[in-house]
């Protein structure tokens, strides 16, 4: 963890992409090249390798990779021509570019990005009295 003063902090992103190819989000190999991307350029160290579960269809797959930084999931709704992505790291971490990354890879029409800090230590709950 980072400590900034007396607080520690990660970072959070929960993010969902609209109108994304549909055989790619069925399409496990794609889904785990996105994830090596993101792994690979955020410089994330995985402890193991990806869980995946992939429905049949018209389902997607769900994807994890436990990494000593915290996790990384998607899930995709190909039905729907969806994804959601959560990305949790316990320190302090650069954005990644989302929309560019997922509209390239994905063909993602609409991304919606939520960046979350997450506060740890005494100074974060003294912060929320």
């Amino acid at each position: 963890m980072t400590a900034l003063g007396d607080v520690a902090r990660g970072d959070e992103w929960v993010v969902e992409a609209f109108g994304c190819d549909a055989d790619r989000l069925a399409d496990r190999a794609a889904l785990a090249a996105l994830l090596d991307r993101i792994v690979n350029e955020l410089g994330l160290r995985p402890v193991g390798a990806g869980q995946w579960h992939v429905f049949p269809p018209p389902g997607g797959i769900t994807g994890m990779l436990l990494l000593a930084e915290s996790h990384l999931t998607v899930h995709t709704f190909p039905e729907h021509r969806s994804l959601c992505l959560n990305l949790f790291c316990c320190t302090p971490r650069p954005a990644w570019p989302f929309a560019e990354r997922l509209a390239e890879m994905l063909s993602a029409e609409r991304v919606n990005v939520r960046h979350l800090e997450r506060a740890y230590g005494s100074m974060a709950l003294a912060s929320q009295h």
